[in-house]
């Protein structure tokens, strides 16, 4: 019976344990960078609602259409017609008038806009170029997501670097603190070298105490934005830095820079939308042409005294013309107003691209910066192995200290944390001068 019950314990743990396994599994994973920009694609609010902004343009379209088309009005009643009253003009004599007490009213009608200064033809160009704008923005809005990502996901990877280096130094100092007691006892070392080095250990474990809260931060805002669980572990992808990224020339850069940057495209399409608005306020200014035609059928005929008792039909069409007169002086005005915003996001324009050129000049600076910090970090950190190389052969010939050692090895913990650092400071730098341009 003991033998049964200890079999079932062992079972249940054991099943215990392969259910915690496999929800880390579920709940941890590495992502690459591309995986993320597909999560977001997917997940992301700001991508949903830039797509509903999308597709609120594409309606206006079709709405700005409907001007074009024929409009077609019918109307159709009856009624109840009460019983005339007819007076002399100082109202004597007045008699009572029987009138047909039942009354019908049908009539349809079909008109078409035939000119109106192009005013629908601008509308219905107007919200093309919204449309445009709205496309735009959206992608503007993906490569925004994108960096966003990209940074944090980076940002994590150099925290987990730090979070190693915290590591290894507290297990170092921990040793450290160790031999000293026990050279304490042997009355060699004073308890003033050891407070110092506990104190230094306290300082390094809140170090990584921090480095792990930053890291819990910026997880938790990747999750949310790539539609994870809260409680995902995103893990970092770290052969992403053995890939090697090609510099290109900045000329080659500055030129993508124009025919893809979104803030240069969208600057462009202000320009044209600012030139629609100019025509449309012309528009206002020019006489609208409408043919009509119409059928209508009414009774009884009350225009006749005494009234007809009959249904009269009669059908019609022609041309009409309509001028607003006020349009002389109001829609010059306007005019003037629509002028001057073109001008303005001409310059606008100017502005954008000039700015554009600085930054993609700046970031391919930056860029190009970031390969010459890895070849210095990686000589450092030759340097560094070395130099603990030497420390550690005269340490195992009791020629150096313990604390040298230790000072060796901390250089060249931090000479290989640089180095993997500035591996991804030339990955960030790659993915930031991408987002300019706007090819991320």
């Amino acid at each position: 019976m003991f033998e049964k019950e200890r079999i079932t314990i062992v079972v249940t743990v054991l099943f215990l344990l392969f259910l915690v396994l496999s929800g880390s599994k579920i709940r941890a994973q590495q992502l690459s960078i591309e995986d993320m920009f597909r999560l977001a694609e997917a997940n992301s609010r700001t991508l949903k609602m830039s797509a509903v902004t999308v597709q609120q343009a594409e309606e206006n379209v079709k709405v700005a259409r409907n001007p074009l088309l024929p409009s077609v009005n019918i109307s159709a009643s009856c009624g109840y017609l009460g019983d005339g009253w007819l007076a002399d003009r100082d109202f004597s004599n007045g008699t009572n008038a029987p009138m047909p007490h039942f009354t019908n009213n049908f009539a349809i009608e079909a008109s078409q806009i035939i000119c109106a200064g192009g005013a629908m033809i601008q509308e219905l160009q107007k919200s093309k170029l919204q449309l445009q704008m709205a496309a735009l923005q959206q992608d503007k809005n993906r490569q925004d997501i994108r960096f966003l990502l990209v940074a944090n996901y980076l940002e994590i990877f150099q925290l987990q670097n730090q979070k190693e280096v915290y590591l290894k130094n507290i297990e170092q100092c921990e040793k450290l603190i160790a031999d000293m007691e026990h050279k304490q006892v042997e009355g060699v070392v004073l308890k003033n070298d050891i407070t110092r080095y506990q104190l230094q250990l306290k300082t390094l474990q809140l170090g990584l105490l921090q480095v792990e809260n930053s890291i819990t931060i910026l997880n938790h805002e990747l999750v949310i934005v790539l539609g994870l669980p809260s409680d995902y572990q995103v893990i970092v992808d770290k052969h992403l830095l053995d890939n090697i990224i090609d510099t290109d020339s900045e000329d080659k850069w500055q030129s993508l820079s124009k025919d893809k940057s979104p803030d240069l495209q969208l600057a462009t399409l202000n320009v044209s939308l600012s030139k629609r608005n100019e025509n449309l306020a012309r528009s206002a200014m020019i006489p609208s042409l409408v043919v009509f035609i119409g059928d209508k059928l009414d009774g009884p005929i009350t225009i006749e005294v005494p009234p007809i008792n009959k249904n009269f039909n009669y059908w019609y069409f022609g041309i009409g013309l309509k001028y607003d007169i006020s349009s002389l002086y109001k829609s010059n005005k306007n005019l003037k107003m629509a002028k001057l915003e073109t001008a303005r996001s001409m310059e606008n324009q100017y502005l954008v691209s000039d700015n554009l050129n600085i930054v993609v000049q700046s970031a391919y600076t930056r860029f190009i910066e970031a390969y010459t910090i890895e070849e210095t970090q990686r000589k450092n950190l030759e340097l560094a192995q070395q130099n603990y190389d030497v420390i550690n052969h005269r340490y195992l010939n009791d020629l150096a200290l313990i604390t040298d050692m230790l000072d060796a090895s901390n250089a060249k913990l931090n000479a290989e944390l640089l180095l993997v650092n500035a591996k991804i400071n030339i990955v960030f730098n790659y993915y930031k001068l991408k987002k300019i341009v706007g090819v991320l």
